[in-house]
C-alpha cells in the first residue's frame, strides 16, 4: 500500500517537470522596446476602424476656382513687389553684410564660419529670429 502513494507522487512531479516551460513576454506594440515593427500598420488600421470621431468637413473651407485664382494672383504680385524691393535695396551685387531696416524689422546680415547668418529683430514685439544658410 505504501508504494501507491509514492508512485502517484512521483508521476505527479514527473509530469509537472515534463510540461513546464519558460514564459517569455514579447510586446505586440512596436512603440515598446522589443515590439514587432511589422505590427504597426495592423495596429493603426484597427485603431482607425474603432475611431468614432470623424473630422467635420464644411463647405466654408472649400474655395471656388475664382478664389483660388485671386489668391494665386495676389501671391505672384506680392512676390514681384518683394523682388523689386530687394533689387532696389541691395542692387545687382546681391546681399552684402550689414544692418538693414525694413519698417519695424531690423535685419543684420553677417558671414560666419557656418555660413551666411541673418538676424531678424522686430522692434514692435521684441521677437528675434536667426537664420543660417550653410556654405557649400
Amino acid at each position: 500500500m505504501k508504494k501507491k502513494p509514492i508512485l502517484f507522487l512521483f508521476l505527479l512531479v514527473a509530469t509537472c517537470v515534463v510540461f513546464s516551460q519558460e514564459i517569455v513576454y514579447k510586446p505586440i506594440n512596436p512603440s515598446f522596446l522589443g515590439g514587432n515593427s511589422f505590427n504597426a500598420n495592423w495596429l493603426l488600421s484597427q485603431a482607425s476602424a474603432q475611431n468614432k470621431y470623424k473630422e467635420k468637413t464644411s463647405d466654408k473651407n472649400k474655395k471656388s476656382d475664382l478664389e483660388k485664382f485671386t489668391e494665386s494672383l495676389n501671391r505672384q504680385l506680392l512676390n514681384q513687389i518683394s523682388r523689386n524691393l530687394f533689387d532696389n535695396q541691395f542692387g545687382s551685387d546681391g546681399l552684402q553684410e550689414g544692418t538693414f531696416t525694413f519698417g519695424s524689422l531690423v535685419v543684420d546680415v553677417s558671414q560666419t564660419a557656418d555660413g551666411m547668418q541673418f538676424s531678424i529683430f522686430d522692434t514692435n514685439t521684441g521677437e528675434q529670429t536667426v537664420i543660417i544658410i550653410p556654405n557649400y
